[in-house]
């Protein structure tokens, strides 16, 4: 198995899409030679249109996936011994100085929203002060 493939499918969950349209046909699972697929019996363009935004869709949300994986990549290569020096992740034996995808991913998990606290300038970090102090948002997230 290829493995940025496998890297792709479980760390960044690059196939996870549910993007359908209710103009999709039901596939039939056991279909016969000779027998007309069912998307060549649609007749109705906007149907057609419908399926085939569907499909730039998940074709778009794997495109952003591969550019997420990517620059996970650069992240290790860059920040490889900033990561391994870090106590966010504990390992006994570190058994290659360039950390795996997955190790970044993790690491940004844990220290992201740390870092956005710290930095009160940033806009995203004001939005998320507004969003803890305000007692509609605080409704919904007891409603969730």
């Amino acid at each position: 198995m290829n493995v940025r493939f496998e890297k792709l499918k479980q760390v960044m969950n690059g196939f996870g899409y549910q993007f359908w349209s209710k103009a999709m046909p039901k596939l039939r699972r056991y279909a016969k030679k000779g027998m007309i697929h069912p998307l060549e019996e649609m007749e109705d363009e906007k149907e057609k249109e419908l399926i085939l935004s569907a499909l730039k869709a998940i074709e778009g949300f794997v495109m952003c996936s591969c550019i997420a994986m990517g620059m996970l990549q650069m992240l290790s290569l860059t920040f490889s011994t900033k990561i391994n020096e870090s106590p966010v992740r504990f390992l006994r034996t570190k058994s290659n100085p360039i950390v795996s995808e997955a190790t970044v991913a993790y690491y940004l998990r844990k220290t992201t929203f740390s870092l956005f606290s710290k930095t009160s300038r940033l806009c995203i970090s004001r939005i998320m002060k507004k969003k803890q102090s305000d007692p509609f948002f605080d409704e919904d997230l007891k409603a969730s």
